[in-house]
């Protein structure tokens, strides 16, 4: 889920006068090339193409959609490759699938996410599909108050050793997430109510959620979930079995 969008309309609108404007604007004498009344020429000659061939904007705006995204991939893996040590470090019980993989995968995901939910059984068939892949897990609560409340009481389950079982407990859970609800899925879980109520608010639980918020902003993270191969490639939103495969395998031949 995407949770920052960019102005397309308002950029296209700009960068069209770039476009249409590249071919006489090249010399750092452009404005001198014409006079007041040539460049009022030019502009009617730019309004009047596109009353007669609206498409023109249109692909102006295709075009810098296009250069948006790959600007956003461009920068996304440079913090990729600049952090790639933090970013498969992670303690213990975040990492899943084979400890010791040739192949380290880092998924970002908000327990509140529905299409981190749904990726879940994706997730688990694409390890039971290929045992030499490292997952690291990074939680990352950005979808309000209720995720924040999620991710608090799964770091803190942590150090009781039931993340995995708080984890998997909450992102079943669709009742609304409040202290009163975290905490009865956690009795019912079997967790020491004392420590846990303790460790909601633990320094080393605020310190977990810092630390991949800030790896999270590190790589320009722009949706959950998120899936990182190896230093290979940076996949946003839920993606289908045969997807992450091929993500996989440019991850073994980089």
């Amino acid at each position: 889920m995407k949770y920052r969008l960019l102005p397309p309309v308002l950029a296209a609108i700009a960068g069209f006068s770039a476009l249409t404007g590249a071919a006489w604007a090249q010399s750092a004498s452009a404005d001198a090339a014409f006079s007041t009344k040539q460049r009022a020429a030019i502009v009617q000659i730019m309004r009047q193409a596109l009353q007669d061939d609206p498409t023109i904007l249109t692909e102006a705006i295709r075009s810098l959609r296009v250069k948006a995204q790959q600007q956003q991939e461009d920068k996304s893996m440079a913090g990729v490759r600049a952090h790639r040590d933090e970013l498969q470090q992670a303690p213990d019980f975040a990492v899943r699938g084979n400890p010791h993989g040739k192949i380290t995968v880092v998924e970002f995901f908000d327990p509140r996410c529905s299409y981190c939910r749904h990726m879940m059984p994706v997730v688990d068939a694409f390890l039971a599909r290929h045992p030499d892949v490292r997952l690291v897990e990074k939680l990352v609560p950005v979808l309000g108050e209720g995720s924040v409340i999620d991710t608090r009481a799964i770091f803190a389950a942590s150090a009781q050793g039931k993340y995995d079982v708080m984890l998997r407990a909450l992102m079943d859970d669709t009742t609304k997430p409040t202290m009163d609800r975290v905490s009865e899925v956690a009795k019912a879980n079997g967790l020491d109510m004392t420590r846990f109520a303790a460790d909601m608010s633990a320094p080393q639980t605020v310190a977990l959620i810092t630390t991949n918020l800030d790896q999270a902003r590190a790589v320009n993270l722009d949706g959950t979930p998120t899936f990182i191969f190896g230093t290979a490639a940076m996949a946003p939103g839920a993606l289908e079995p045969d997807q992450m495969d091929e993500f996989l395998e440019r991850a073994r031949k980089a």
